[in-house]
């Protein structure tokens, strides 16, 4: 089920395509459609996905009983170090009361929506618009084909999808009970960290619906939990924003929230400091050199700052400007800080606070009032 694509430059080798919970779940509930209707389950499944794309899907598990169908794919997730990877996704569809259309619920694993701010109603099963409309698109597609009713409830569920959903942000989006069903084209693509930033997107969201005035992003859980117990913030106020801090102030300067804390390790705000937006290794590096200008600035000795410039990471910077009594953090601090707010384009103000690898605060550049 798994295809091959050209990853970007830089790196060399072929990595395979996945599909979303999305379009598991789409192929399962076709599946079980098709069994309702004519007895039979389609196996290997074929759906049609938005763009147009027609893969096929194996069937894990199908059964026909009690005036309802019952079908399961087991996800791939290609090369993606995809926490559902493996999962199993069944669907159940069985005939409603004429005109109710398609109707969806949530089964085990599933969550439930219970704060505002996401693309659907408090109440509702954390099934997301897309993978609705790719469901309700095959299921008409294969009504064609077959005949049948138009009026069928989809319940959807995932094995072991309570557990699977505590390694996602789905507590902190207001989504209780279990994992959500996601996915916009149906492919996942390989570390395009697109399901991340979209995970960033909607906790903005959620906070802007709960009305806050202050939330805190985050490049890890050290300077999370730090960041939480300095403010006690509540969860919804927790991004983790992980290296895309570009992405995240882009998205508040069109969706602000009027006070953002960025929190985060000394090294990780060091490239940030340095005017980088990705702060994963692959695509920015620690500048030992800029550290020492900064050191200068902050009143370092020529000496001192040679000394910073010699050595070959950021933390033993860190040590020896702290030996030197040099107030680098503040001074990484503030270089974040201005950084930030060129993207944040007087939308919202925003606070920096730089951790060592204890969590203990290493430099602060505070918000423009108290």
């Amino acid at each position: 089920m798994s295809e091959t694509f050209d990853i970007p430059p830089g790196e060399d080798r072929r990595l395979k395509f996945g599909w979303t919970t999305g379009a598991c779940a789409t192929a399962a509930a076709r599946a079980a459609y098709c069994g309702l209707v004519t007895g039979r389950f389609p196996d290997p499944v074929e759906i049609v996905l938005p763009k147009g794309k027609r893969p096929r899907f194996d069937l894990a598990a199908s059964a026909l009983e009690n005036g309802q169908a019952r079908a399961a794919i087991v996800k791939d997730a290609g090369d993606d170090p995809d926490v559902t990877h493996g999962a199993l996704i069944e669907v159940v569809v069985r005939f409603a009361a004429p005109g109710s259309g398609v109707t969806f619920r949530a089964g085990d694993g599933v969550g439930t929506v219970t704060l505002p701010g996401l693309p659907l109603e408090v109440g509702e099963p954390a099934i997301n618009p897309a993978p609705r409309r790719m469901i309700v698109d095959n299921i008409a597609e294969a009504r064609r084909a077959h005949g049948g009713g138009e009026d069928v409830e989809v319940t959807i569920s995932v094995e072991n999808g309570v557990a699977l959903a505590k390694k996602t942000w789905n507590a902190r989006l207001g989504i209780i009970g279990g994992l959500s069903i996601l996915g916009t084209t149906g492919i996942v693509v390989p570390y395009s960290c697109s399901a991340w930033i979209h995970s960033i997107h909607r906790g903005v969201d959620v906070a802007r619906a709960a009305n806050l005035s202050h939330v805190a992003a985050s490049t890890g859980s050290t300077s999370e939990k730090a960041v939480a117990a300095l403010y006690g913030l509540p969860l919804i106020a927790l991004l983790d924003m992980g290296d895309f801090v570009g992405g995240t102030l882009k998205y508040l300067r069109h969706h602000p929230i009027p006070r953002l804390t960025i929190a985060g390790g000394f090294g990780k705000l060091s490239k940030l400091a340095a005017g980088h937006m990705d702060l994963h290794s692959k695509r920015s590096q620690v500048d030992t050199g800029f550290l020492a200008s900064l050191a200068e600035r902050a009143g370092a000795s020529a000496e001192a700052a040679g000394a910073i410039a010699a050595e070959t990471s950021a933390g033993a910077a860190l040590l020896r400007a702290r030996k030197d009594g040099v107030a680098i953090g503040d001074a990484v601090a503030a270089a974040a800080r201005t950084e930030c707010l060129k993207l944040a384009d007087d939308a919202f103000d925003v606070e920096i606070l730089v951790y060592d690898r204890r969590g203990d605060l290493a430099g602060r550049a505070p918000f423009a009032a108290p």
